[in-house]
């Protein structure tokens, strides 16, 4: 099995909880991921809504130093660039992408994304949960949609090919970024309202114009954003691919597995898991063909044009 997995927390917590991407007892090692016959792995880089200024910068710094010593002799590959992505890809190598999740990293500096730019990080979730420089998150009293300042940001970010990912956005910010932005927009790790109306999922209205940008949606598998009561299982995950399904979203889908950053299903134990999850879908009587595309290929090619 291929897997592509657009957002995981485990890098913040090797760099905080003092540890390793591999000898740990998180949700993904670097062991079990390369077990599949492909890996591809958006390692996010998160920044609390409590961690601002120059603090935020220096979470980032750790982080990056962490990711680039770690994997410098393993079976992973930092991909920097579509090139590298395709490249390692055709030669039948493991790879890793490097995200942002929280705007607070350029610590209201624009010139920053030029860093994060040349450290290869190849997207940037514009907020958290809450309020930051650049715009409102879902979580904000007052719904606060983009700054000047983040209008400003995801200007450059298109021109630098940073993709723009607005999970975790107010309704207000995701909005203002569909009007205000050109390329193709991604929720990296977001469900459908349509079944768990918990307010980090999509509407429908929402889901269409990623669609229509030709961005991504990455199904999460958080327990509270794929069954109301919170009580999920693999039959949710099904659930919610399947309602994205039936809105046209085929071409679009993936997962963002939210590993080692949030509450999953029981019978989920970490990324050793997706290839159950696989088969459950085959056993619901999806084709391969498909589910090739959720699992890999929809964010690999994705990731490799962009």
């Amino acid at each position: 099995m291929h897997l592509f997995d657009l957002h995981c927390d485990t890098l913040y917590r090797a760099v905080t909880e003092n540890t390793t991407l591999n000898n740990n007892s998180f949700n993904v090692t670097i062991d079990k991921g390369t077990r599949y016959a492909q890996w591809c792995q958006c390692f996010a880089i998160w920044i609390p809504d409590d961690i601002r200024g120059e603090n935020a910068i220096n979470l980032f710094d750790r982080a990056y130093l962490k990711i680039t010593d770690e994997l410098l002799n393993k079976n992973i590959v930092l991909c920097k660039t579509r090139k590298e992505l395709k490249d390692n890809i055709e030669g039948k190598k493991h790879c890793a992408l490097l995200t942002v999740e929280g705007g607070a990293v350029l610590n209201n500096d624009i010139n920053n994304l030029y860093k994060l730019k040349k450290c290869g990080v190849r997207m940037m979730t514009l907020t958290w949960n809450g309020y930051n420089e650049i715009g409102g998150g879902i979580e904000t009293e007052d719904n606060n949609g983009l700054t000047d300042f983040g209008k400003e940001v995801i200007t450059l970010m298109d021109k630098l090919d940073i993709v723009v990912d607005i999970s975790h956005a107010s309704e207000n910010l995701f909005y203002d970024v569909a009007n205000n932005y050109q390329k193709p927009i991604v929720a990296s790790h977001s469900n459908a309202k349509g079944i768990c109306g918990h307010k980090r999922n999509l509407t429908d209205e929402q889901f269409k114009i990623i669609k229509e940008s030709k961005g991504l949606v990455g199904i999460n598998l958080c327990d509270y954003f794929l069954r109301d009561n919170g009580n999920a299982d693999i039959n949710d995950i099904i659930k919610n691919t399947e309602y994205f399904l039936s809105l046209g979203g085929e071409n679009i889908l993936g997962f963002g597995c939210d590993f080692d950053g949030a509450d999953i299903p029981k019978e989920i134990y970490g990324i050793e898991s997706m290839n159950n999850i696989y088969e459950a879908f085959l056993k619901h009587n999806y084709k391969e063909s498909l589910l090739d595309k959720i699992f890999f290929k929809n964010c690999y090619e994705f990731f490799a044009d962009i």
